[in-house]
């Protein structure tokens, strides 16, 4: 018998994605979405794939990182882009909203999908073009995200496809989409291969939950003890209302005595220590990334008195909320280094 080849595969038009640059945006999440794709391409021996770098201006833009990027073109420039991603710090703002909003209408109305990276949710939702949408928000912004847009829900998983708005959390879960996005076009062997070339262990779905810290722990939540888990999982849902340590003991079925030894065993610390270090961890998310007054912040986190706010502040962070925010909005300003963007 004489082999036969196939023909060869129609070519598909490639499928374009944008992504739009603001100061200070995390490097870490622009090379995870691109790196993947160029690879993609590459393995699959088609291009699949193509991106452009966007800014809303002319001229290099600088990651948190320092390191600087030339736009291809500019927002107002960008045309026939099937995807277009947000990547900035929960600070990127349009220099002139009205102009970026007309922009981003069109692109949707040709039937273009819009998304964020990390903190780049805190421009989308300003822009207010997806204010129906839910999106996956990083732990670490949550509680910012949460005080600025109280109308959009907020999702604790590591990305989210939500009709014409995908998100990604930070730049692990950038590369998880992106990869969701090749197999799509490319299918599981060419995924598979472009995660084995980063030596990516598993693709993540829209479902798999964000891993978050253990204060002060070498381990994350999901890694405590059941009944210290549940207890953590109560102050959570208590930061503006704090709760007595006695009745989150009997929530779960054990006496203080019992709670306060398994706390000690799991995280080193007792559980009304781990609990204020919990409201403080969301006070500085809020003094960081959000814009509401210190004073506001303390009542805010379950605090009374703001003299005692800020004095537990002091004590765990070293410095005053004052002086922390100042702090980030001169290093934004004066010079490029690493700023507390995921």
């Amino acid at each position: 018998m004489n082999d036969v080849s196939p023909p060869p595969r129609a070519p598909h038009k490639p499928i374009t994605l944008g992504f739009l640059i603001f100061p200070g945006f995390p490097m870490a999440c622009l090379t995870s979405a691109i790196e993947p794709l160029r690879a993609a391409n590459e393995i699959s021996g088609e291009q699949a794939f193509c991106w452009q770098i966007l800014a809303e201006t002319d001229g290099p833009i600088a990651s948190s990182a320092g390191v600087s990027f030339a736009p291809d073109l500019r927002l107002s420039e960008a045309n026939d882009l099937d995807h277009l991603f947000f990547v900035a710090s929960p600070d990127g703002n349009f220099n002139d909203p009205g102009k970026a909003n007309a922009a981003l209408q069109r692109h949707l109305r040709r039937g273009g999908k819009v998304g964020a990276f990390s903190g780049g949710i805190f421009p989308l939702a300003r822009s207010g073009l997806m204010a129906d949408q839910p999106m996956s928000v990083h732990w670490c912004y949550e509680a910012a995200f949460q005080a600025e847009f109280p109308q959009i829900e907020i999702l604790q998983t590591v990305m989210s496809d939500e009709g014409s708005c995908q998100t990604a959390s930070g730049a692990a879960a950038v590369f998880d989409l992106m990869l969701n996005h090749i197999e799509a076009r490319l299918g599981a062997a060419i995924t598979t291969e472009t995660a084995c070339w980063f030596q990516h262990p598993f693709v993540r779905g829209a479902s798999v939950q964000q891993k978050l810290p253990a204060l002060g722990n070498a381990v994350s939540n999901d890694m405590l003890p059941a009944k210290v888990a549940q207890a953590i999982e109560i102050f959570a849902q208590n930061i503006e209302t704090p709760i007595q340590i006695s009745a989150v003991a009997e929530a779960i079925h054990m006496s203080s005595r019992s709670l306060e030894r398994s706390f000690k065993r799991a995280t080193g610390q007792s559980p009304l220590k781990y609990y204020r270090q919990m409201r403080m961890k969301e006070a500085r998310q809020l003094v960081l990334y959000g814009q509401d007054a210190v004073t506001s912040i303390a009542y805010m986190v379950g605090y009374s008195s703001p003299a005692a706010f800020q004095r537990h502040y002091r004590e765990i962070f070293g410095t005053s909320p004052q002086k922390e925010r100042q702090a980030k909005t001169s290093l934004r300003i004066t010079d490029d280094s690493v700023l507390p963007s995921m």
